[in-house]
Parts: structure tokens; sequence; C-alpha cells
């Protein structure tokens, strides 16, 4: 439940190595989950979008190959096996897990929309969003870490 997700991340945030600052990666997911923060006190200073099309994140998603004997990951286009369909390190057969199928993969984003995405408004209402276009790992990283440097001072 909400409350337990919150309680355990508040008690974990009052640990000394969060008192200069923490990030929280994909939480809160819903409006109810980000306004139990904020009565328990959670200050929020930046809330990151990276934006990118549903057709991208299904391409990017839907290319990721995984050995199940090894836990190697791969992907088609960005990091293809050199052994075509099977893994470098250990030869077994590359599979898409259930979680890379197009099918399964538009499934999380309709949640996304319907549930999380609605998150955008009210931390733009507060003031704290910052939209980032997909733009590349590199650059896209580069633009999130001047981000938080700016936010941290």
């Amino acid at each position: 439940p909400d409350e337990t997700v919150v309680a355990v991340l508040k008690d974990r945030i009052a640990e000394s190595d969060c008192k200069n600052g923490f990030i929280l990666d994909g939480f809160p997911r819903t409006i109810p989950q980000a306004q139990t923060l904020e009565r328990l006190g959670v200050k929020i200073d930046l809330a990151i979008s990276i934006e990118a099309a549903d057709e991208l994140i299904v391409k990017r998603l839907s290319g990721r190959r995984a050995c199940l004997k090894c836990g190697a990951t791969f992907h088609v286009d960005n990091a293809p096996s050199k052994a075509g369909d099977k893994c470098d390190r250990c030869g077994e057969p590359l599979v898409i897990r259930a979680d890379d199928k197009p099918e399964t993969i538009l499934n999380r984003l309709a949640t996304f929309h319907q549930q999380t995405e609605p998150l955008k408004d009210f931390y733009a209402a507060l003031g704290v969003l910052k939209l980032v276009d997909t733009i590349g790992i590199e650059e896209t990283t580069k633009v999130i870490l001047k981000l938080l440097e700016e936010a941290g001072k």
C-alpha cells in the first residue's frame, strides 16, 4: 500500500546519507503518492520527466535481447551481439523477455499515461517540473546533471 511505501521511504531519507539530498527514481507514480509525500513533509525540489514518443519507447525496449544462462543483455540496434541471435559470452540463444514484447510495453505505456503522466501537471503547478527530451544517452545525461546541479544551488 502507498502508506507503507511512503513510510519506508520517509524512514530511509531520514538517514544521514540523505541529509544533503536524495534522488527518487520512478516514485511517486501517482498523484495520491505525491500528495502523501507532501503531507509527510517530503519536499521535492526538482521533478524531471524524460520525454520520448511511445513509438520510440516501444522500439527501444522491444529491441532488447537477453541470455537466460549468464544474464548478458544486448540490443538489436544499439548493442547487438556479435554472434547474432546467440550470446557473445556463453553462446546460448538470446531471447526476448516477456517485459520487452511490444504488447506488454504498450500496456505499460497505457498505465503510465493514465496513472503517472498526470504527475507532470502536479509538479508543474508546484514550479519544480523540468521536461528533458531524450536526445541520446550522453546528451540526456548531461542535461539531467546540469538540472540537478542547478537545483542543488
